[in-house]
């Protein structure tokens, strides 16, 4: 489909936000903006309680409390790989489903852990005045060790408040402008209570990704535990099972991931030019490996399926990322922005300097620091573990911030999770990550010698995961605990690997921060200063993966001049259905076909403003009710990361409706409803 121009938006772009546009914090809000448009009033208690009923997936999603003893509604691919993680050959939850009669049978989520926002605090002029003075290379550490004091001054703050000590974290919102402590309370025990079958929570598959018409039931429902208890969360959403009619308000509280809506024109180049048609090429030729392995048994489709999901996912996304960057209007409306903030032009001269450093490291910084050319869970662990010796022995304000004391519950629970490691998968990932590091970097590059020796790409990832140890949690704890002593006596080949490029890695990062990043976040808050100034905070910051409230409608749109409906409908679902995946209807599903209502509304769209991270985020009406499950957007919704068009852009949500049948008339959960339904 043919993205709208840009350049219809262009005469718009230097304003404040308009239409229905915008990811707004909990803090600001455009109350007016909702009033005169809606016609609803956002009050201090609505918000509130949204808020404390909103949770983060610390995995990359939202969801949201929906009953007083913890149950998490999100979407089934949030849920996907804590799915697969409980699944064994023999009993794929994946393709089966899941339903735990009692909670004595809800399923352990090793890796996950939620957050809940209780408080924020603005630390911005406690920040500037740390960087008064610091030179623009010097810029990354002075903030990291500002950060990293307030952030520990903060949880040691928070020792003595009710409800248990607190986890803050730092937050940069207008890329620089403002710098917060957010206060989360976190739950680290989070369990599957249920999950649909795959066929019927991802129907259409990666056909219908990003499309409308849809008949998804992404729904999976989890619940948090605290002291081995389920937790008591008496703020909680209740639902309006009828939803919304066409016209209606509709708010999606949520973590958007991130978007790139105030990149200067310079980094859009970088994007477009350089990242962009790197990321794709390695992406691509990776999935056309996984899908061939997937096909060589049962074993391997299962064990491949939630990561090859994520890669068809992103290789989508960056696609249609891709069309909007190469349409050259969205560059000439990043420089009109530039234009309109005259004042700033020295900063943006000095960010345009910064991306040509990035161009010159962007290849060998994606293989060694970022991990591209070790694309194995296994050496995730021995990386985690060997930064971790080294971070842990240095003063918390100095540290990586990864590694700061904050952090290191998170790093603790990776490291102990139980979560099974496919070493034939693994072997495959990783050869093709040293392959292209090989190809990219060239034979005779330091690294890749140091890497290789003698070996080739298949026999040193067949030697590296056979002979590794570290897929046992106990021994990743053992050498946690020891510290650098074990691990500089550790022979397993990953550690010995990860120890091994680490000097380069750390190399290079420095060179990131002191030549690229340093120079760009001094060049952004003299921007976002400039940006205040004339604006002040009538538009919204970037999505930061932190928690956010859009407003706006349900509503379709108009597609090559016909008409979307904005909701589909059960029937439809079987009308379309093949009897093979992707259009399988499951077995269950088939045998309550009778007993159910075609009429029933399956997925329906807004014109709300979302991207990846929204995905599980309550969809409200005016009363703050559930009237849907946010789990994706249309095609021209991907090109969001850059810009916004109320015309095109449409969020896409599971009908309650859909998922009231599903429970009632399918799965028989009457005790998971009646505690949904509990007053």
């Amino acid at each position: 489909m043919k993205l709208v121009p840009i350049a219809a938006l262009a005469s718009f772009a230097a304003l404040p936000a308009a239409a229905d546009e915008g990811m707004w914090t909990f803090d600001n809000p455009p109350r007016a903006a909702i009033q005169q448009k809606l016609g609803v009033t956002l009050d201090t208690p609505w918000l509130d309680r949204v808020r404390e009923a909103t949770v983060r997936l610390d995995s990359g999603c939202t969801g949201s409390f929906i009953s007083a003893d913890g149950l998490i509604l999100t979407n089934h691919h949030c849920a996907e790989d804590c799915i697969a993680q409980n699944s064994s050959e023999g009993n794929d939850l994946v393709g089966n489903g899941f339903l735990a009669g009692t909670r004595e049978k809800e399923l352990r989520c090793e890796e996950d852990s939620i957050s809940v926002l209780v408080g924020t605090e603005d630390v911005t002029a406690k920040v500037a005045a740390a960087l008064a003075g610091v030179a623009p290379e010097g810029v990354v550490e002075a903030r990291r060790a500002a950060l990293t004091k307030l952030e520990q001054a903060c949880e040691e703050a928070s020792k003595g408040a009710k409800g248990g000590p607190l986890k803050c974290e730092r937050v940069s919102l207008y890329q620089g402008g403002q710098h917060w402590l957010y206060k989360y309370r976190r739950y680290e025990d989070v369990r599957l209570v249920f999950a649909p079958e795959r066929d019927i929570a991802a129907f259409g598959g990666d056909p219908d990704n990003f499309q409308f018409p849809r008949w998804c039931l992404d729904m999976s429902i989890l619940r948090a535990y605290e002291g081995g208890k389920p937790a008591k969360t008496p703020t909680h959403l209740r639902f309006d099972w009828d939803g919304v009619q066409p016209g209606d308000a509709v708010f999606i509280s949520g973590h958007p991931g991130n978007t790139d809506r105030l990149l200067t024109a310079a980094q859009l180049e970088v994007q477009r030019d350089t990242f962009m048609p790197f990321w794709l090429m390695r992406f691509s030729e990776l999935r056309g490996r996984m899908i061939q392995y997937s096909k060589t048994g049962e074993e391997p489709r299962r064990t491949t399926e939630a990561y090859l999901n994520s890669v068809e996912n992103s290789i989508k996304v960056r696609r249609k990322q891709f069309d909007a960057l190469l349409d050259p209007a969205l560059i000439e409306n990043a420089r009109e922005k530039e234009q309109a903030l005259a004042s700033a032009a020295d900063s943006y001269a000095q960010i345009a300097k910064a991306q040509d450093a990035w161009r010159n490291i962007l290849v060998p910084y994606t293989f060694i620091e970022s991990g591209a050319a070790f694309n194995s869970q296994l050496f995730i662990h021995a990386r985690t573990l060997v930064r971790a010796a080294a971070e842990r022995e240095k003063p918390n304000e100095t540290r990586l911030p990864e590694f700061t004391e904050a952090r290191l519950p998170a790093v603790v629970q990776g490291l102990k999770a139980d979560a099974p490691i496919y070493p034939e998968l693994e072997i495959l990932r990783l050869s093709f990550g040293l392959e292209r590091m090989r190809e990219w970097l060239g034979p005779d590059h330091p690294v890749v010698r140091q890497v290789f020796g003698t070996d080739s790409p298949d026999s040193l990832a067949e030697r590296l995961v056979r002979q590794s140890g570290l897929g046992d949690s106990a021994v990743r704890m053992t050498l946690f605990e020891g510290g650098q002593a074990a691990i500089a006596a550790s022979e397993d080949p990953m550690i010995r690997l990860a120890a091994a490029v680490d000097p380069a890695a750390r190399a290079l990062r420095k060179t990131y921060e002191t030549e690229v990043e340093g120079p760009v976040a001094r060049g952004q808050e003299e921007i976002a200063r400039a940006r205040f100034a004339k604006y002040g905070t009538s538009i919204y910051p970037d999505a930061t993966f932190t928690l956010r409230l859009s407003f706006g409608a349900m509503k379709g749109w108009n597609e090559k001049g016909q008409d979307v409906r904005p909701w589909t409908e059960l029937g439809d679902a079987f009308g379309r259905a093949t009897g093979r995946p992707p259009f399988r209807i499951p077995d269950r599903w088939m045998a309550a076909k009778d007993r159910l209502d075609m009429a029933t509304r399956a997925n329906f769209i807004t014109n709300n403003d979302i991207v990846g991270g929204n995905s599980g985020s309550p969809m409200l009406n005016a009363a703050g009710e559930i009237v849907g499950l946010a789990f994706d957007g249309n095609i021209h919704s991907i090109s969001g990361s850059y810009w916004f068009d109320e015309r095109m852009n449409r969020s896409i949500g599971v009908h309650p409706a859909y998922m009231r049948a599903a429970l009632e008339q399918v799965y028989g959960a009457k005790e998971l409803l009646a505690e949904i339904d509990k007053r």
